[in-house]
């Protein structure tokens, strides 16, 4: 009988270190938010300012210019030269095919007519807006239209779908980042994501806590082109894994034993 207690209590133990609180898994926690038992509605309860963020073009982004006019003569002529562009590449966005430069090591892409221009250091709207006085040089009431083609990230580890994500805009947070990855699992630690970033010739890395509501001021809110995030397990992982798995293995192995103990007596 002392054995059987023994055994209830060693399970029970086991099963208590395996669970997960509601502490480790809710985003963006402010202290003492679980502990109320009710919270206030129809109210602002905080209000925070977001950190100013615009992503500069770096060397071997790809980068899609395109003209409109009204003028057929115009129209033809600016089809005709970006249909010739000599370093294309092709990207999508919102599903829609674009054709776009890679920016050279100097930090320049091509241009039609005009030449070589330099992109590297600038937002996707200054580059915009310079092609745009460059394009009124030429032709008559042209709309420039920029977009930035391999804007995207990799996540890796407890994610519900591994793998790199390319997106629509320029201007993606983390926890977005992650709701397109599917989510983390519950066996993520959410307090120690690792984000690896790389500016120029050189490589950052970072540790975030996404359960802490103050990571909204944090300057890694957004995520940046390029980015690698890591996502580490709990501790629990292993024991939520494989416990189950090992258990009835040496249960059943245990079983064997029994029955050719019984038999050879």
């Amino acid at each position: 009988m002392r054995n059987t207690h023994l055994l209830i209590f060693l399970a029970a133990l086991l099963a208590l270190s395996s669970c997960v609180s509601n502490k480790k898994i809710l985003y963006l926690q402010k202290e003492g938010d679980l502990k109320k038992k009710k919270q206030a509605s129809d109210t602002t309860a905080r209000g925070y300012d977001l950190v100013d963020f615009h992503y500069k073009i770096q060397t071997n982004d790809i980068v899609s210019i395109r003209y409109q006019t009204l003028t057929a003569k115009e129209f033809d002529f600016t089809q005709q030269n970006q249909q010739n562009s000599t370093t294309g590449v092709s990207g999508t966005i919102g599903g829609a095919l674009l054709i776009g430069d890679l920016v050279d090591e100097k930090g320049e892409i091509p241009v039609p007519v005009v030449g070589k221009v330099r992109v590297a250091g600038l937002t996707i709207f200054q580059i915009q807006d310079t092609i745009q006085q460059l394009a009124n040089r030429y032709l008559e009431g042209p709309i420039v239209k920029a977009r930035l083609l391999n804007y995207r990230s990799t996540i890796l580890g407890e994610v519900n779908k591994e793998g790199s994500i390319t997106y629509n805009n320029n201007r993606v947070t983390l926890m977005e980042a992650i709701g397109l990855a599917g989510g983390l699992t519950d066996l993520a630690d959410r307090t120690k994501i690792k984000l690896i970033r790389q500016t120029g010739s050189k490589i950052d890395v970072y540790y975030v806590d996404l359960l802490k509501e103050d990571f909204i001021k944090s300057p890694y809110y957004y995520v940046y082109q390029n980015d690698l995030i890591i996502v580490p397990p709990l501790k629990q992982r292993p024991f939520r894994k494989y416990f189950f798995q090992n258990l009835a293995i040496v249960l059943s192995v245990a079983t064997v034993l029994l029955i050719i103990n019984t038999y050879t007596k």
